[in-house]
């Protein structure tokens, strides 16, 4: 019942830091940092280095503390609040900008697109202008941290500069979450720029929720209402969500790829362990260990080194054997590809048993290993199935299902 009658009460349970949007955006902003600082030349990469930093600085500088201490540091009354809606209004227009210029590319230098950007900014610099302009003709004395928007929504001067700056928020989501939602529905999309554009969007669209909120309040003010729990109680947490699904938008098409490739190269690696397992017991060495090494050197280490070792070993293949391990393979209802592969890995194993009998024998085939070395991922693979090898051998019989098992 409390919360029915006053529902700033309800939403007070469900607070949200400005420290926790602050705290992704800055996640955001390292994760992408690396990149921006190798790729420094790239404008775009520049573009959300810098709105990540700009909407940081929109969630510290709006904490009703960093608000006191603004006050207080210059001795201006409320001078946070046209600092805090120029940032704001940045942001948006920033955001516009870039969506703009991502989505058409650099190499796009059309007429329509560069007028687009020019009126953008020139649009957004004036919006910033005029905020300090109308901060300078209003009379608003009294601090507030919390309120200001619904406090004074009826100064003058202070009205049309709350206004203002919710205006250009306003359009800003609506034409971003457009364009972003537009993109979302092209082909040829990758999956990780996909499911970031959808974050992307739909933070914007949230974004309108603490635009009608905060509209709503400054109206209700207008017309001798109370509605200010909509501005201080619920607009707040709606930004704070907002921002989340904004930088997690950002984020996930670069951390989502390059965790793609992290786990491909780990699985590349693992994959490789039957055959070279199998080279170490014919070179008799093993790759020392590097701490520091990166998963993808260790991988290009593993591949040489069966390459390595594969390369003299292949004088020991019987080319006829296999012949007659792929043709028992294809009859056995593997595909071309599985096939080449297990009738490798048969006479690999025979090669090093070879190589085992007579260590000092260099062998006398003649086998072509242009394809036996392009494809240790493969053959390695066989090997992890040795009763699939021994019914390629025909040594034994056929395991049951053996043909189901091939891809």
């Amino acid at each position: 019942m409390t919360y029915a009658m006053d529902p700033s009460a309800l939403l007070s349970e469900f607070y949200i830091s400005f420290w926790i949007p602050t705290a992704v955006l800055a996640a955001a902003l390292a994760i992408k940092l690396p990149t921006i600082i190798r790729l420094w030349r790239d404008p775009l990469l520049r573009a959300v280095g810098g709105l990540l930093l700009l909407a940081c600085a929109v969630f510290v500088f709006v904490t009703p503390s960093t608000i006191a201490r603004v006050n207080r540091l210059t001795g201006v009354p409320n001078i946070s609040a046209p600092w805090c809606y120029s940032l704001l209004t940045a942001f948006c227009g920033s955001c516009l900008l870039l969506i703009i210029a991502w989505r058409n590319g650099l190499s796009d230098r059309s007429a329509a697109t560069r007028r687009a950007m020019r009126w953008l900014i020139s649009c957004y610099s004036g919006v910033i202008v005029a905020l300090w302009v109308l901060f300078a003709l209003a009379d608003a004395p009294e601090e507030r941290l919390r309120d200001l928007d619904t406090y004074y929504a009826t100064t003058p001067f202070m009205r049309e500069e709350i206004v203002l700056y919710l205006l250009a928020h306003t359009v800003a989501a609506l034409i971003t979450s457009r364009l972003i939602w537009n993109w979302v529905r092209t082909d040829g999309l990758d999956a990780w720029l996909r499911w970031g554009l959808k974050l992307l969007g739909a933070g914007y669209v949230v974004n309108l929720g603490f635009d009608c909120a905060k509209i709503t309040a400054v109206v209700a003010r207008w017309t001798g209402h109370n509605l200010d729990w909509l501005s201080t109680d619920l607009a707040p947490p709606v930004a704070a969500v907002s921002a989340i699904l904004i930088a997690v938008g950002f984020i996930l098409p670069h951390a989502g790829q390059f965790l793609h490739d992290r786990l491909r190269v780990r699985l590349a690696h693992r994959e490789l362990r039957p055959l070279y397992l199998l080279m170490r017991t014919v070179s008799g060495n093993r790759l020392p260990f590097v701490l520091r090494a990166t998963p993808e050197l260790r991988l290009i280490r593993r591949e040489t080194f069966i390459r390595d070792v594969l390369l003299p070993l292949s004088r020991h293949i019987d080319e006829s054997t296999r012949r007659g391990a792929y043709e028992r393979a294809v009859s056995l209802g593997f595909n071309p590809d599985r096939a080449r592969a297990l009738a490798a890995a048969v006479v690999i194993q025979d090669a090093v048993e070879a190589k085992r009998r007579a260590p000092d024998s260099e062998g006398t085939g003649e086998a072509d290993t242009t394809e036996l070395l392009r494809e240790i991922g493969a053959v390695s693979r066989a090997l992890r199935r040795p009763e699939l090898l021994a019914a390629v051998r025909g040594g034994v019989p056929e395991p049951k299902s053996v043909a189901s098992t091939s891809p």
